[in-house]
């Protein structure tokens, strides 16, 4: 099969949407077969990560192939959170090039002028997050209010618009959705999946945390933290241990995640499906991904935002007929400052000057550039945020290390300088602790490794133009 020159182009984008709940990523607790099939007639990326693990700057990254200093939107509330929809983005430039673009579903980046959609032909998005039930959503044109479940009406609005494309130009469709996004509400035909269940835990779910930055004993994200609207208004049972309560609270949180991901799955399928009988799937690349990843009861926490693994590690799933080999998989480390970049490759266009990423296309038709990065950067700004009072922080994450600096200050969700705190550094061997359960920064076995790493760190923030205090107390004392 020959791919097409220019091919249709659908992008999924989930919320909340954790690797370890899909099955091309060995999930063990839940199925996934229609985003697997995409894994099967596609390929996965093994290693990507987000940037920065919180909502609307994981999107504007999408859009526009840059980080959050790049692009302004560093937080969810305040001064940086409304996004300069006019700047350079992926659809912009497709549409330039002559694609038909829309989105549909979550857009999560502000509302009114200079902040709705642009470069799009079409919009339909839902207000802030939106809700699951009867959801409401915004056009140019106005307000509408659907019934029904939010996941599904985005997929009737998605396969609608395909149906009134113009058929003889290509297509660029982002169908957005707001689940898994918390409070984790299932479709009604849905809602007993998995009652007589029990979900494995992670083998982290009890961590203690000893050893760690300050930060994670601070965070109010653990399983004790879940709320009665996330427990859906059930009591917690009387006589548990402090442990059996923790696992009780796991299994009430995991089983509505995963609930609202079984709708997720179903409408790809329905998507796949409407391509598959019209004659499109040959000539369209499709892609499933997340804006960030999500914590399913490891160290025993929900959310995201810190740099640990479960959450700035996304799921990255792309079918490209005629260029992805069937099954095939890929370790190298990507970033989703890449999409944007590679969607563009996708239909023969050269990225915005402005952006950072660079194209997976090289990745995909089976080569490997002897320059590929060897380091994602992150950086989260809501410093000891109003929901989980997480410590703003940043850091890098190779193929065998992490690197996680706490600076003790930063902005939080409305922009203000929020209370200090000591600064505090972590540094995590995945190749002998893949859970990050032991912090060895300060063991002297890793002292080389400390000082390389920071000098990495320090190299990558000036090549990108991102450059907080600091940085390298070990390093600057060696004279680097």
């Amino acid at each position: 099969m020959t791919a097409p020159h220019r091919p249709n182009i659908i992008l999924f984008m989930t919320d909340d949407h954790a690797p370890a709940a899909i099955g091309a990523y060995g999930s063990v607790i839940n199925r996934t077969p229609a985003v697997d099939r995409l894994a099967a007639e596609g390929t996965v990326f093994e290693n990507t990560f987000c940037t920065n693990a919180i909502c609307s700057p994981a999107r504007a990254t999408l859009l526009t192939g840059t980080y959050s200093h790049v692009n302004g939107m560093t937080s969810l509330e305040g001064p940086h959170h409304k996004f300069d929809a006019s700047q350079p983005s992926f659809p912009q430039l497709l549409r330039e090039a002559g694609y038909q673009t829309a989105i549909i579903g979550k857009w999560h980046l502000g509302h009114g002028a200079g902040h709705d959609p642009e470069g799009f032909d079409h919009w339909e998005i839902l207000p802030e997050h939106g809700v699951y039930h009867d959801p409401e959503f915004v056009t140019a044109e106005g307000r509408t209010k659907y019934p029904g479940y939010v996941t599904d009406i985005i997929t009737d609005l998605a396969l609608g618009w395909l149906d009134r494309r113009d058929p003889d130009k290509p297509f660029c469709l982002l169908i957005q959705h707001k689940a898994p996004h918390r409070p984790f509400e299932p479709a009604p035909r849905h809602r007993h999946l998995y009652e007589h269940d029990t979900v494995p835990a992670p083998p982290t779910l009890h961590d203690d945390l000893d050893g760690r930055a300050p930060a994670a004993q601070e965070a109010a994200m653990s399983m004790e933290d879940l709320t009665d609207e996330d427990l859906k208004g059930v009591p917690v049972p009387e006589g548990l241990s402090a442990r059996e309560e923790r696992e009780w609270r796991y299994q009430r949180y995991i089983k509505d995640y995963l609930r609202v991901i079984a709708a997720l799955d179903e409408n790809v399928a329905r998507v796949l499906h409407y391509l598959d009988v019209t004659g499109l799937d040959a000539a369209t690349a499709v892609a499933y991904t997340s804006d960030h990843g999500f914590f399913l009861g490891e160290h025993g926490w929900f959310d995201k935002r810190f740099m640990y693994e479960e959450g700035m590690r996304i799921p990255l799933v792309l079918r490209w007929p005629g260029v992805t080999e069937p099954g095939s998989r890929h370790a190298e480390l990507v970033a989703n400052i890449d999409y944007a970049p590679t969607l563009l490759d996708l239909a023969g266009l050269a990225p915005h000057p402005r952006m950072q990423g660079r194209s997976l296309l090289p990745l995909l038709r089976g080569a490997r550039p002897d320059d590929w990065r060897d380091a994602v950067y992150y950086r989260y700004y809501m410093h000891l945020d109003v929901c989980h009072n997480v410590q703003a922080c940043y850091g890098i994450r190779t193929r065998t290390h992490k690197l996680i600096h706490y600076p003790g200050h930063g902005s939080g969700a409305d922009g203000a300088e929020d209370a200090p705190r000591p600064a505090a550094w972590e540094l995590f061997d995945l190749t002998t602790d893949p859970h990050e359960t032991h912090n060895r920064y300060d063991d002297p076995a890793y002292a080389d490794t400390v000082i390389e790493l920071n000098d990495q760190l320090a190299r990558i923030q000036a090549e990108f133009g991102d450059t907080p205090q600091g940085v390298m107390p070990h390093a600057a004392s060696e004279g680097n």
